[in-house]
């Protein structure tokens, strides 16, 4: 009898549809059986010996939480019957809303015990308490009128450089180089019966960012040239990028769109597909033309588009772009307006602090050769050291994504949203930021930088103390004097905190949309030790990002 390895997770989900991703122990027919409705199949197809499925089940309600069993070969596997979790639903949502979406990145996946529980400054493995886990705890408390419509996980669903204890014991060798070893990593990140229950209630998209592949992965041409001289290096980014499609991409696209997916499509009628699947990843490595990551989705009255910052970039030095020519054409035609609420998802915060944004500006002309070939080195150690690679870092891309901004904002792309919301994670700090556009500009809708990290892996009290030292105006002042010495102009766009400070706990950041008004929320995972073994969710943070808080550039 076939049995899970690994899911249900709910994937997509509209008003009527989702799609539900499955791993199972052998070839079999996975059958999805919402209450009342009649049950959808498809059978798994096998890549490396693995073998999953994608169902896409119809017919759904709208605005509704449908309970669900899923059986392979006719036998019922989930839910588990010894289940201390409500059943798992398939959550839709309604066309007009309200809905609820939480999101944010970096979530280290360790047990939930000392040491791992602990603070890094009581001990170097210390991550806290899960926040994911303690909204799947809530969730379990109350009913799914509070739960979210969606997740947004946006980058490091895992960790290639920080792996589970149980499964560092299993991999051979000290790095994670296999596919296998990165199914043994998505395992261990989505196989805790909290999260287990949690993915299989909510729906998920996710992008990924440097650490589901390798810390600082893409960060210049330098970085990829030195990591392609290394034996293992082409075997594990060929591994990551087949893992990634698999269990993080398929999910992420429509139903109609994976009809169109050639890849999707080799995958579930050819007899051994895993030749074609690695002959895409090798591709995917080394051309970035005619790969892309990015998606979008609707989700009640916002759209969700979802940019990759972090595969598809070009590192010519001189030229850099966080994406190619052709995915900025798609990202320009889905990110527009007719909508009431615009989401742009991207693993990197286009709005940092204002000292680091001029701090990478001036970088990125020091690589560039602003003062010489010797400073163009030192340059490229500093930018590796100090992980200057954020969209500041791509003064380009910067630029035409304010540009982009500034266009759907002021009707020129469709009617202009009520809110056009940059939504991110990577930094690990949580921040809301309005952004503002010289006078003149046009720009109706309210625009803002919404910036949640990490679920689990936060910092320690010295690296709190440098991000916040980033924010105060005299470290803004040295750095915008750097940056103008080497010749960067003034960004195209202000931006300001809308509160005192940073937050640095392992959070999930929310955001509310209802007609045309919209919040922004987050909350902080509180210990369990004194909540009896409960994670609790305390909110520190909740604001309107209305359209009539409006603020333009002086």
């Amino acid at each position: 009898m076939p049995d899970l390895i690994l899911g249900p997770l709910l994937r997509y989900a509209s008003t009527d549809d989702a799609t539900i991703w499955v791993q199972a122990d052998a070839a079999c027919e996975v059958e999805v059986r919402p209450e009342g409705l009649a049950p959808s199949r498809e059978r798994t197809f096998t890549v490396h010996g693995r073998h999953y499925a994608l169902v896409h089940v119809t017919g759904l309600p709208a605005d509704a939480a449908t309970p669900y069993e899923v059986a392979l070969d006719g036998d019922v596997v989930w839910p588990a019957p010894d289940s201390a979790f409500p059943r798992s639903v398939l959550r839709t949502h309604s066309a007009k809303g309200p809905v609820r979406i939480a999101f944010g990145s970096c979530r280290v996946a360790v047990p939930n015990e000392p040491p791992y529980s602990l603070r890094k400054d009581e001990d170097p493995e210390g991550r806290e308490v899960d926040a994911l886990r303690g909204l799947a705890q809530r969730m379990a408390r109350t009913g799914p009128e509070e739960w979210p419509h969606a997740l947004l996980m946006l980058g490091d669903q895992v960790y290639a450089d920080e792996v589970h204890p149980d499964v560092q014991d299993r991999i051979d060798g000290e790095q994670v180089v296999e596919y296998d070893e990165y199914a043994q990593l998505y395992c261990a990140a989505w196989g805790e019966p909290t999260i287990r229950w949690l993915l299989s209630t909510v729906p998920s998209a996710m992008i990924f960012d440097d650490h589901d592949v390798h810390d600082d992965w893409n960060t210049s041409l330098a970085w990829v040239e030195e990591m392609r001289r290394t034996e293992w290096w082409r075997t594990r980014v060929i591994a990551a990028f087949e893992s990634y499609y698999v269990y993080q991409h398929l999910g992420n696209l429509p139903p109609a769109e994976l009809e169109r997916e050639e890849l999707y499509q080799r995958l579930r009628t050819e007899r051994d597909p895993t030749a074609i699947l690695r002959a895409f990843a090798e591709r995917a490595d080394r051309e970035v033309d005619g790969t892309r990551w990015s998606f979008c989705r609707d989700i009640g009255p916002a759209r969700v588009v979802m940019v990759d910052s972090r595969a598809g970039r070009v590192l010519t030095p001189g030229h850099r772009s966080m994406v190619d020519a052709a995915e900025w054409e798609w990202i320009s035609e889905h990110a527009r307006g007719d909508v009431e609420h615009l989401l742009i998802g991207t693993s990197l915060p286009l709005i940092l602090a204002p000292a680091l944004h001029h701090l990478e500006a001036w970088n990125e002309a020091i690589c560039d050769g602003a003062w010489g070939r010797h400073a163009a080195r030192a340059g490229e150690k500093l930018r590796q050291t100090l992980d200057l690679e954020h969209w500041a870092a791509f003064g380009t891309s910067f630029e035409a994504m304010c540009e982009l901004l500034r266009e759907v904002g002021s009707g020129r792309r469709g009617r202009a949203p009520e809110t056009i919301t940059v939504l991110s994670g990577d930094v690990h700090h949580a921040y809301l930021a309005q952004i503002g556009f010289p006078p003149g500009a046009g720009v109706s809708s309210s625009v803002w930088q919404a910036v949640c990290s990490p679920f689990r892996n936060p910092l320690d009290t010295n690296e709190r103390r440098t991000i916040l030292t980033a924010w105060t105006p005299a470290a803004t002042r040295v750095a915008r004097a750097l940056s103008r010495a080497a010749g960067v102009g003034a960004p195209p766009v202000d931006w300001r905190l809308v509160h005192d400070e940073p937050w640095f706990n392992n959070q999930v950041g929310w955001i509310e949309v209802d007609g045309p008004r919209a919040r922004f929320l987050l909350e902080k995972a509180v210990p369990e030790e004194s909540h009896g073994g409960q994670v609790q969710m305390e909110r520190v943070f909740s604001r309107p990002i209305e359209p009539n808080r409006k603020y333009a550039r002086t």
